[in-house]
């Protein structure tokens, strides 16, 4: 009778123990998705704020285009950098400053294309990403042998639009865009399959806090990433 008592005990602690950690799991997936429906937010506020007062036009034609386009690869790869090292609160401050900026060196898509387009496109990418990122956590599949195969890909997308800078081919612009819909749609079931594997409930709030900042980072650019190449291939040019 004692044995038995026992085994139920060590049940139902392991079965607690067990919610506790599905519980916790949602939450923090939950913060990761605000923290990036967030980001993109302040993104395209930004963007549409420097169509509208002309700021983009008035640097585009300056030197000053160069920082601006620049700006946010260096922040992303400073709080990448440093993420261990800075507190929860200026992770964030870094992930809204790296928002902003991204949202101001995009707003030259609204003298590309038209409002209607932007629109439509983005939640056409939104039901895709969304569909995507479920598939990602909820499979039981390991994706982490397609993580070595897309970041391939993604180097591969990289050096192929530099070079198509200097031959602006339209059909390797087709190409590029076409591949880049593949790999951050696979890019964003593996990571937030990772996302999701990283998760400890016993991290402490600093760690767990600036590991959904992290994630939320991954998700933004899978997201916005994905929206440009279905931009590129979709939206249909400004009148």
């Amino acid at each position: 009778m004692a044995d038995f008592d026992r085994n139920t005990v060590a049940r139902g602690g392991a079965g607690t123990r067990a919610h506790a950690i599905d519980l916790g799991l949602r939450e923090y997936m939950l913060r990761v998705y605000n923290y990036m429906a967030s980001g993109l937010a302040l993104t395209g506020i930004i963007a549409y704020l420097g169509f509208r007062t002309n700021i983009y036009a008035a640097v585009a034609g300056t030197p000053l285009i160069w920082v601006l386009l620049l700006a946010p690869l260096g922040v992303v790869f400073y709080l990448s950098s440093r993420i261990n090292s800075m507190s929860f609160s200026s992770a964030q401050t870094w992930f809204w400053v790296y928002a902003g900026l991204v949202g101001l060196s995009l707003s030259g898509i609204f003298y590309m294309y038209s409002g209607v387009s932007i629109t439509r496109v983005f939640f056409i990418t939104a039901s895709m990403f969304g569909a995507v990122s479920l598939y990602g956590y909820t499979t039981k599949r390991d994706l982490t042998g397609f993580g070595s195969f897309l970041f391939m890909g993604l180097i591969g997308i990289i050096i192929a639009s530099v070079v198509n800078i200097f031959l602006a081919s339209t059909a390797m612009q087709f190409a590029i865009s076409v591949i880049g819909v593949l790999v951050f749609t696979g890019l964003t079931a593996y990571d937030t399959q990772k996302i999701k594997e990283i998760y400890l409930v016993d991290d402490g709030y600093e760690v767990a806090g600036k590991k959904s900042i992290m994630g939320a980072l991954a998700l933004y650019l899978d997201f916005l990433n994905l929206f440009l190449m279905m931009l590129r291939l979709m939206g249909g040019n400004r009148d």
